[in-house]
């Protein structure tokens, strides 16, 4: 059995965002020769998302509208949280949302469904965090 790791590390240029790492993860198996096993992915940090979904900007302008309405921004005095920072909302929009994946390894490749594809989601960028992939199996 292997195990394998590597870090993804982003800075979006917008607060929020959501970006395809599907092709990173797949590299990464290639890199490591795991032909068969399991693929965790999971963001490193508490106001970022690791999810799968279907890669179309529609549903990604849909996730930012529902996400507002659920933990709107703004006001940032509705929120006990924020005192020295402004990112309450991108804490319970991560929790929403969701802190990994996990998808099983077939033949090197990721093993996902017909319009699968696996996203990192920023609440609060513009700085640097990161994605931890950890791979396991033969």
């Amino acid at each position: 059995m292997k195990s394998y790791r590597k870090e993804l590390w982003f800075e979006t240029r917008t607060r929020r965002s959501y970006i395809n790492i599907t092709s990173q993860v797949n590299a990464s198996i290639n890199e490591s020769g795991i032909r068969e096993g399991i693929a965790l992915v999971n963001a490193m940090h508490i106001t970022a998302s690791v999810f799968i979904n279907d890669d179309e900007t529609g549903l990604h302008s849909d996730f930012d509208l529902w996400l507002e309405k659920l933990a709107p921004e703004k006001p940032y005095s509705q929120y006990r949280h924020n005192g020295f920072e402004d990112n309450a909302d991108a804490h319970l929009k991560r929790q929403i949302m969701g802190r990994e994946v996990t998808v099983a390894i077939t033949n090197g490749k990721l093993d996902l469904g017909p319009w699968e594809q696996i996203f990192y989601g920023e609440f609060d960028g513009m700085r640097k965090k990161r994605v931890l992939i950890k791979l396991i199996g033969d």
